[in-house]
């Protein structure tokens, strides 16, 4: 079988990492993004950078505030993407022991691969991120909004915290959903709420 392993959410924890950047650069420095994407000074105008907690969706910015959503794009792809992507820590404090571990204990017998939602910087700061943590997974493919369709050409088995994943796929395919705050309500089949469970849920599923 072929068994993807989604980033966000499952090995990453890109929400808390994205909601500490947030508040470090936007609400306590005070700064914003201006011409030529640099980060200065914040102005004086009306406009506060906010939050609200917790985060039930992964559409960041009904819970972010920025002013529009190309200062969204350019915060979250062109001036922090390592911050957030590459410096992210894992979801699990023992996470890549326990992907690993599966890794090497499935590798005969099915493909393991790697996928992850990205586009621009985030793409290199999330290869930095599977290293820094010591990935032993050869296979990685990046997909965006527009070519995500396609992933399944490739998965028999998909574990992911994204909610549209788990809604929308192909009938002959196998979703896992990894629970997360963002995903509570959406409804699978399989669930899990540690990688530690992934090995006893296969067996479920091959059965």
């Amino acid at each position: 079988m072929r068994i993807a392993i989604d980033v966000n959410g499952v090995l990453r924890d890109t929400i808390g990492k994205f909601t500490r950047v947030y508040e470090s650069y936007l609400i306590e420095n005070n700064l914003e993004i201006g011409e030529n994407n640099m980060i200065v000074t914040g102005e004086t105008d009306d406009f506060v950078y906010e939050m609200t907690t917790p985060i039930t969706s992964l559409t960041l910015t009904d819970f972010f505030k920025f002013k529009d959503e190309e200062e969204y794009l350019k915060f979250m792809y062109e001036e922090f993407p390592m911050q957030i992507f590459g410096h992210a820590g894992s979801s699990e404090n023992n996470t890549f022991n326990l992907l690993n571990d599966f890794y090497l204990d499935q590798r005969v017998e099915n493909e393991i691969m790697i996928i992850s939602e990205e586009v621009g910087k985030g793409k290199p700061a999330t290869l930095f991120f599977l290293s820094k943590f010591g990935c032993l997974i050869e296979k990685i493919r990046f997909y965006s909004k527009t070519t995500k369709d396609s992933i399944w050409d490739d998965i028999d088995i998909l574990l992911t915290s994204n909610p549209e994943l788990l809604l929308n796929y192909p009938t002959e395919k196998i979703v896992i959903k990894f629970e997360t705050e963002y995903n509570k309500t959406t409804d699978s089949k399989y669930t899990i709420r540690s990688l530690s469970e992934l090995t006893d849920i296969f067996k479920q599923i091959k059965k």
